[in-house]
């Protein structure tokens, strides 16, 4: 028996054209990713949607930051930095909120579960008929990105998820046999 899911990959943000989910299949996306383990309703995660003329404007800042860090930057790091947020219509930062009085449930069991939205969200638009691909990259851990993308101090990115059509089929890889990554536990 094979699964729809067996068939998941990322589709590269490169290869991530026109058109992009409008607003309601978006919202459809979002509903499927939040539906993930949030440990007691804490939901300890939020969206912030990159879409339009703000892709290049990020794109702009985040070369601004790197130059100004550097200024032999190769241009073309610099280019790649600019053109980062500029192929897939849409990017979800998928933002993990960590709040240090939420004493509760441990700070990398609420980073995990946003781990888990931006897979689902993976899953929701593979489902909904677009590609997408989960990215990091310096913006995601770097202070003045997160000043720039408006976090909150206890608040990190736990990704940016491109979504948008596919312009090629996705590559598929050799993915590892689940059988040779299973042992039993056995008590000694």
């Amino acid at each position: 028996m094979s699964l729809q899911l067996d068939l998941r990959r990322s589709v590269p943000a490169r290869q991530l054209g026109e058109p992009g989910p409008d607003a309601a299949g978006l919202a459809r996306m979002l509903r499927a990713a939040v539906r993930v383990p949030d440990h007691g309703r804490r939901v300890p995660f939020r969206f912030l949607r990159i879409a339009g003329a703000a892709r290049a404007a990020l794109g702009d800042a985040l070369a601004a930051i790197a130059l100004r860090r550097d200024p032999e930057t190769a241009p073309a790091l610099v280019d790649k930095d600019r053109q980062r947020f500029a192929h897939a219509p849409v990017v979800i930062a998928v933002i993990a909120v960590l709040d240090p009085e939420d004493g509760k449930i441990p700070a990398q069991e609420r980073l995990l579960s946003a781990g888990c939205v931006c897979f689902a969200l993976l899953q929701a638009a593979q489902g909904c008929g677009y590609g997408a691909q989960w990215l990091t990259g310096w913006p995601a851990y770097d202070p003045e990105a997160h000043a720039l993308l408006g976090l909150g101090e206890q608040e990190r990115v736990a990704g940016f998820i491109h979504i948008g059509t596919p312009q090629a089929e996705a590559p598929e890889r050799e993915r590892p046999d689940p059988a040779a990554l299973l042992s039993d536990w056995r008590p000694a």
